[in-house]
């Protein structure tokens, strides 16, 4: 009868455990768009197009893959840190960079033919500023970064940085 009765018990208990089994949602973060700035992630040793080294970079990943934290230093006393990550209720990427001379920049962007492009407008004591950043992977695994600057509303443009990051 107690065996009966155990049998009877399992068998009207299973399909109520299942019932309230519910399917896992994936991970937050985990689409692709979350990953489109992966290829800079890294300990980097940076340099000049002649091979003069700038600084030293190192870029993880944070909050679950959720976003990108950057840790710069140069070869002098400056360092700064950015936070970069995809938002996607707007569908951009954003960075919020500081630096350790009081600098702050804001950008937001994303991937364009296979390159990161952030920019924003900033407002400076010599007037309003574009700012227009491309974090290019090139194919032998090092990754060439550019900063743009348009003092005319992006009628041109003049490179301010342009550093080559090579894993170290």
């Amino acid at each position: 009868m107690r065996a009966a009765w155990l049998a009877m018990v399992v068998t009207f208990a299973m399909p109520v455990a299942g019932a309230g089994a519910q399917t896992s949602s994936p991970p937050p973060c985990s689409s692709a768009e979350f990953h489109q700035f992966d290829f800079w992630i890294g300990k980097w040793t940076v340099t000049d197009s002649a091979g003069k080294q700038l600084g030293t970079n190192e870029i993880i990943s944070v909050s679950g893959g959720c976003g990108l934290l950057e840790n710069w230093q140069d070869t002098g006393s400056g360092s700064g840190k950015s936070l970069n990550m995809y938002e996607a209720s707007a569908g951009h990427w954003t960075q919020t960079w500081v630096g350790s001379g009081g600098g702050v920049l804001r950008l937001s962007g994303g991937l364009q033919d296979g390159k990161m492009v952030l920019g924003d407008d900033r407002v400076t004591a010599r007037g309003p500023v574009k700012d227009r950043i491309t974090w290019t992977p090139l194919p032998d695994g090092r990754v060439r970064q550019t900063w743009d600057i348009s003092t005319d509303g992006g009628a041109t443009w003049q490179t301010t940085f342009d550093g080559y990051y090579a894993h170290r």
